[in-house]
Formats: C-alpha cells, sequence, structure tokens
C-alpha cells in the first residue's frame, strides 16, 4: 500500500533595497520589507512556536532568498524597522481618537495592538535575529531550508554564460552556509525557470533535486506515467519534483480563498484612503508616496460607495472552512493517485509565495494553522519534505524536461517584456565583461581586489530577478530603475578604472558601505571552471 505525502514549501523573496540613511522617506523604499516582517515572516515565526508548544507535528519547506537575509541581517535595517513600527504605533494612537465615533474602532485598536505585539516578538521574543529562530526550526527538522540564487536572478536569461551561472549558484549557496550552515540538499531555481544547461551546474555543486512547474514534466516526451505524483531525474540524476499547478489558484485564483468577502481587504488601507495631513509624520515631509499602513478596516465585501467593517470573528469562520477544504482537495487528489501507483508513495508538492501569508491574504498564515491542524486531527496525509524523499534518487525514471518557467504563461515573458526588457542588454553586457576581467586579472590583491569584488557584486544585483518583475508589477518602478542605473553606472566606473589603472579610494568605499550584501564575496567566481 503506498504512502501518501504532502510537501508544502513556502517561498521567500526580494529585491536588494536597503535604505538606512537619514529619516526622510525611508519608509517607501524599506516598506515591502518591513510589510513582509509585519504581516508574514513574524507571524508565521510565531505560528511556528505555537504549534511547538502543543506538540502539533508538521513539516515545511523555506525557501529565504540570500537578499531577505543579507536584509533581515543588517542591525541598521533592524533599528530602522524599529523605527518603523514606533511611527505606526504613533499613528495608531491617533487613529484611535479619529474613530473614537466610528464603526472603525476597534478594528483600529486591534490594528494597534497587534503592531504592539510584533513590536515586542521582534525585539523580547526573537531578539532582533528572526534568522536565527529560523535556524532553530530547521536544526529541530521542522524545517527544510532551501538555498536559491545569489540575486533570485532568471538563470534562463543567462543559460549561454555558464560563469554566470556559476556565479549565481555558488553565491547563494555560500549564503545558505553562512546564514544556516548547511547547504542543504536541494536548489531553487527563481521562478522556477529552467534550461537544459542548468543541469549540469546543479549537479556539479553537489545539488540533488529542484522543484519545478508541472509543465516541465508534463509536456515531457518521456511523461511517465504518475505525473508529478512521484519525482523524476534528468540524464545526471537531478531529481525533480513537479509542483501541485492548482494550489497557487487555490489561494489566489480568480475565486481563490482570499477573495472570500468575509476576509479583510488589503487594498484599502489608511495609507492611501486618508488626506495626508491626517497621517502625520509617518511618511516624511519631502514625498508624495504612499505605502500600505496596516490599518484596513474593511471587508472584501465592501465596494467604493459602501464600506463593509472587517468582522474577525466571520472570518475566523471562513478560514476554518477554506482550511478544510484545502486539506481534503489535497487529501482526495492523493488518495486518487496512491490507488492508481499502487506500490509506490504518492507525492504531492505544493508551492505557496510567503507573500501570500499575510501581505496580499490577512488571514493566510492563520489559514496555514489551520491545515496544520486539519491534518494532526484526520491524518489523511503525512507532511514531509523534499529532502526526505529522495532514497531512490538513482531508479527513478529519467525524462528530458521541458523547458518553462512558473511566471507568465510558463516561459516567464512577463520577466522580459516591454516594461522591462531595456535592462537585459546591459546586464548582459556586465556579465560578458565581469567574466573578462576575471580572467584578465586571475590573482589580484589589495585595492585592485576590492574593486573587483564590487564589481561582481554589481553584476549579480543587476542579474536580479526581482527587479524587472517589479517593474512589471508596478511596484515603486521609478526608484527601482533609478536603483538598477546605479549598479551599472557603478560597474562602468570599475570597467573603466581598471582599464586605466586608477581607482577612487574614497567613491570604492562608499560603494562598500551602501551595499553590505556579500561582504564575504569573491569576484574570481566569474572564473572559467578549468
Amino acid at each position: 500500500m503506498s504512502e501518501k505525502k504532502l510537501v508544502l514549501i513556502i517561498e521567500a523573496n526580494q529585491g536588494y533595497i536597503p535604505q538606512t540613511e537619514g529619516k526622510e522617506g525611508f519608509q517607501v523604499q524599506n516598506s515591502i520589507l518591513f510589510s513582509a516582517m509585519t504581516e508574514t515572516y513574524i507571524p508565521l515565526l510565531n505560528m511556528f512556536c505555537q504549534l511547538e508548544k502543543e506538540n502539533i507535528p508538521f513539516k515545511l519547506g523555506l525557501v529565504i532568498s540570500p537578499s531577505i537575509c543579507a536584509l533581515l541581517s543588517d542591525s541598521s535595517i533592524q533599528d530602522k524597522y524599529i523605527e518603523y513600527l514606533d511611527e505606526l504605533i504613533k499613528l495608531g494612537n491617533a487613529e484611535i481618537s479619529r474613530c473614537k465615533n466610528s464603526n472603525c474602532l476597534e478594528q483600529a485598536k486591534s490594528c494597534l495592538e497587534s503592531i504592539e505585539r510584533t513590536k515586542a516578538d521582534f525585539i523580547e521574543t526573537y531578539g532582533k535575529n528572526l534568522l536565527g529562530k529560523i535556524r532553530y526550526f530547521e536544526k529541530l527538522g521542522i524545517l527544510e531550508l532551501i538555498p536559491t540564487a545569489a540575486t533570485f536572478s532568471y538563470i534562463p536569461h543567462y543559460s549561454d554564460y555558464p560563469e554566470a551561472i556559476n556565479a549565481q549558484i555558488e553565491t547563494g549557496l555560500y549564503s545558505q552556509r553562512n546564514f544556516f550552515g548547511d547547504n542543504g540538499d536541494g536548489f531553487w531555481l527563481p521562478y522556477m525557470g529552467w534550461d537544459k544547461n542548468l543541469e549540469k551546474p546543479l549537479r556539479s555543486y553537489g545539488i540533488n533535486y529542484t522543484v519545478l512547474d508541472a509543465r516541465s514534466i508534463l509536456f515531457s516526451e518521456q511523461c511517465p506515467q504518475e505525473g508529478i505524483f512521484s519525482p523524476v531525474r534528468t540524464k545526471s540524476s537531478l531529481v525533480i519534483f513537479g509542483s501541485d499547478p492548482d494550489t497557487p489558484q487555490d489561494i489566489a485564483g480568480e475565486d481563490g480563498f482570499f477573495t472570500n468577502e468575509a476576509y479583510r481587504s488589503q487594498i484599502r488601507d489608511i495609507g492611501f484612503d486618508l488626506e495626508q495631513e491626517r497621517l502625520g509624520d509617518f511618511f516624511g515631509k519631502k514625498t508624495d508616496a504612499r505605502i500600505p499602513t496596516g490599518f484596513k478596516y474593511w471587508s472584501n465585501e465592501s465596494e467604493d460607495d459602501d464600506l463593509v467593517p472587517y468582522n474577525s470573528a466571520e472570518a475566523k469562520k471562513q478560514i476554518i472552512k477554506d482550511a478544510l477544504n484545502f486539506y481534503t482537495s489535497k487529501a482526495e487528489k492523493l488518495e486518487q493517485a496512491a490507488n492508481i501507483m499502487q506500490e509506490k508513495d504518492a507525492v504531492l508538492v505544493c508551492t505557496i509565495p510567503a507573500e501570500f501569508l499575510g501581505q496580499k491574504w490577512h488571514e493566510g498564515v492563520e489559514w496555514l494553522e489551520n491545515v496544520i491542524r486539519c491534518r494532526a486531527s484526520r491524518r489523511g496525509f503525512e507532511f514531509e519534505v523534499c529532502k526526505n524523499l529522495l532514497d531512490k534518487q538513482f531508479s527513478l525514471p529519467k525524462i528530458e524536461l521541458y523547458q518553462c518557467s512558473a511566471n507568465g504563461l510558463g516561459y516567464g515573458e512577463d520577466l522580459l517584456d516591454n516594461s522591462n526588457s531595456w535592462m537585459i542588454r546591459y546586464t548582459r553586457k556586465a556579465t560578458q565583461r565581469i567574466i573578462d576581467l576575471a580572467e584578465r586579472f586571475p590573482s589580484e590583491t589589495s585595492l585592485k581586489e576590492r574593486l573587483l569584488n564590487m564589481a561582481a557584486k554589481q553584476v549579480l544585483l543587476a542579474q536580479s530577478g526581482d527587479w524587472p518583475a517589479m517593474i512589471h508589477d508596478g511596484k515603486t518602478p521609478d526608484y527601482i530603475e533609478e536603483l538598477f542605473k546605479d549598479e551599472i553606472l557603478s560597474f562602468t566606473r570599475v570597467f573603466d578604472s581598471l582599464a586605466s589603472n586608477t581607482v577612487s579610494t574614497e567613491w570604492l568605499t562608499s560603494c562598500e558601505r551602501k551595499n553590505k550584501i556579500f561582504p564575504w564575496l569573491n569576484y574570481r567566481i566569474f572564473s572559467k571552471k578549468k
């Protein structure tokens, strides 16, 4: 009789956007990270702690990109986050006064209490070290931490530059060791972007598996009878898990869970709805930009001319229903697969973007907790992580994967469209140049080595997949464009300095202070492998 196993993987990634100098405008640049910390990362850790306290068994895979690790471990970012929470608490107190005679008062109090708890958790419970607590759960065997590319680059764009592929993989693995002490067995390809030229470098770094879009397996000419319910392998025995195509739609589709009318509307925020004068100093005095504050009072049922207050009691009832719905649908799917597979274990891999849990769906973390509790009480399947499913790695069926991606319509076209395609010619040219520099200067030391290390870092940042994705999605596109151009221009300055053998120490030190990511980076990662 085959066993039924469900693999849940949470994928957290964000572009490297540090902003720690000066108060004016810092909320705007850091709002994406700070919102993620407030609404997703800290609530997830709180959930893990509660489940551990109650001895409720669970296992999850977690992808946390090197960019996020670098930001979360930066003490100046941590201090700015506390400042940000203090500003929110001031805003919350002002809101309670403003709403004292309205039907928003209780929800305003609830939002303020949540922010105050978050501040206490961040400082007192976790000692400002969220990565340390993540590592704690990894050591318990509850989490499998899956490394990913250095700057979440869409690697197929550089498939003709093996040195660039190696640099993204090697830096990602080193970052994983640096923050969590171990490489792990797998590797998360950003946007699940697959190209046949990735197989050899992945295996050369000792990587045993990756997770790809279901179409990579289902559209293969050698698609196995089990489809995505059993892993397959490539010619070099890289194990491939196919992701469940229904899971993102279950949550975020047209009729997905978080569209239910009972849930809190995440687009109606006082940061957008109130006059700027009423928001006090929260946004700073030199910007007209608006960002979410977390003070949200209305349900998804609301319309522009008919605002319906959020009812947390009704939302909790719906959370239980939706968690049971998800659990039941996956259990039934696994049961049907197990009946067909007979002696083989039925495996279903469900991947969930971290932003769905809290940021885009306020109740998302509580929903996930209820899914775990459903499994604990019903036991229709077992939670598992990918690294524990590799025992038959060298006897799995071999297939030639279909080249595709989880983004766009299956080919990552949103990462190279008319809004952001202008970026690729600069990144590819910079990539070509840093490979050339690594060959021309194989053993530099001192100041010139620092310059080359900075150049390598600038190229990795320019290759970031998050930046074109944010421009496509309209997330602070002007600021992202400015960041990208700054990295390209800085790299060009390094290239010219090496050609003329002149170096500005003051400028180099300024660049190193601004970009603290990968302080251990060695430019030789872009060297050709002998």
